[in-house]
């Protein structure tokens, strides 16, 4: 499919109103029209997007979508000057990650009437639901499911004698250090050390089994923390197998420097499988693997994208729209443009997943893999304290005591 660039920018997509629509200036004149605010962010879940408004164009005819793309870096801000303003959308997705800030903002309509009513309910897995229940409340349908594994260049694998991806983190260095030619422009690792960062940070955290979340209650072991970061960011300061670039990479750094040969391991979700696919061959240039395990614990992120209410406006075409997403061909769609598994497990065993070897490692970290932690205040807290205190290391501005501290600071302060 060509990618339409315009979906980049707000775009009203609908089915047999469209040319009414243009008629009208761009008022419209469906029945329902409703608003939509996501984070994507890459080309192909654009194309995913872009399928998935086409195909319920077709389903509810009557019902306009007006989508709104808003930077990760933004979204809660702009979420919660939606909420103080009154100015909310209809729709909303929701990242794991954001729930508790959500919810306690009073910014997500509880939908458990609706959902309990929901035939598919059932098809999806129980964590899912309780990931996006908060006092019984449940706050939206789950869309797609987030699993982290590791791209590796197998080619340059093979040209090193590597058998294999690496099982642990200690293998996972040893070999990002082998495969690191600066002579010829590649390295080993393409470190996240800009936006989005915090997320593969926290996957060596878990490793280290140093940061966890209790019944709402943060903890982070500032031993173990200390540990886990010196060997996160000892590959850039010490081992120099990351780019130079790493402390402001972010996603779209870190996969093109993949795709165009200058980093030969990644750790990402299968939701990039499709443009990575898109530049290299699958089995042949590159392939995948589950996360190496740490020394305290084999640990994955498996999280769930969510579509949620915030008003009840029009409480009727927006269920219809949020839990659509969870219906077979949309989900497919979804999986066919970017790599994102789907939420339901009656999809999951579609034959074009369980008939790809490529998707092999996702499905086995579905077994072991664990849901993002989270607490009120953790968005901020990630975003605004652990991200600039894991620069600092990497700049040289703070040793890694002195930034484990900062976020032990910061963590008390968000907790409390």
């Amino acid at each position: 499919m060509a990618f339409d660039r315009s979906l980049n920018r707000r775009q009203v997509i609908q089915g047999a109103g469209l040319a009414a629509l243009l008629a009208s200036g761009g008022q419209g004149s469906a029945a329902e029209r409703l608003t939509y605010w996501h984070c994507f962010t890459s080309q192909s879940e654009f194309a995913g997007l872009k399928d998935i408004l086409a195909l319920f164009g077709k389903a509810a005819p009557d019902v306009s979508v007006v989508q709104e793309n808003i930077p990760n870096p933004s979204f809660m801000a702009k979420f919660t000057s939606a909420v103080v303003s009154d100015s909310r959308p209809d729709t909303v997705m929701i990242l794991s990650e954001r729930i508790d800030d959500m919810v306690a903002m009073g910014g997500l309509i509880d939908l458990s009437g609706r959902v309990n009513a929901w035939k598919p309910r059932a098809t999806f897995p129980d964590n899912a639901w309780s990931n996006i229940t908060r006092k019984g409340g449940v706050y939206g349908v789950p869309a797609f499911t987030f699993i982290d594994w590791l791209y590796y260049r197998k080619d340059w694998f093979d040209q090193a004698g590597i058998a294999g991806p690496p099982r642990t983190l200690d293998e996972f260095a040893s070999i990002a250090q082998k495969i690191t030619d600066p002579a010829k422009g590649r390295y080993g690792f393409g470190l996240r050390g800009g936006a989005g960062g915090t997320s593969y940070l926290f996957y060596v955290f878990g490793s280290y089994g140093c940061f966890k979340v209790t019944d709402g209650k943060p903890a982070l072991d500032r031993k173990g923390a200390i540990e886990a970061l010196r060997f996160y960011t000892d590959l850039y300061t010490k081992a120099k197998v990351v780019p130079q670039s790493a402390p402001g990479d972010s996603y779209r750094q870190i996969m093109e420097a993949f795709r165009t040969g200058q980093t030969g391991m990644i750790w990402h979700h299968t939701g990039s499988l499709v443009e990575i696919s898109q530049a290299l061959k699958p089995g042949e240039q590159f392939m995948t693997a589950v996360m190496p395990t740490g020394p305290a614990a084999r640990f994955a992120r498996v999280s769930y994208a969510y579509n949620g209410l915030m008003t009840t406006t029009h409480a009727d075409p927006s269920w219809d729209w949020v839990s659509f997403w969870g219906e077979t061909e949309p989900a497919i769609a979804l999986l066919q443009e970017t790599g994102y598994f789907p939420a339901s497990l009656v999809v999951a065993k579609d034959e074009r997943i369980a008939g790809n070897a490529i998707y092999q490692p996702a499905v086995a970290t579905l077994g072991f893999g664990q849901l993002q932690p989270s607490f009120v205040g953790m968005p901020d807290w990630s975003d605004n304290v652990v991200l600039p205190a894991m620069q600092s290391v990497l700049v040289g501005r703070a040793s890694v005591d002195q930034a484990v501290d900062t976020m032990l600071k910061g963590l008390d302060k968000a907790a409390n």
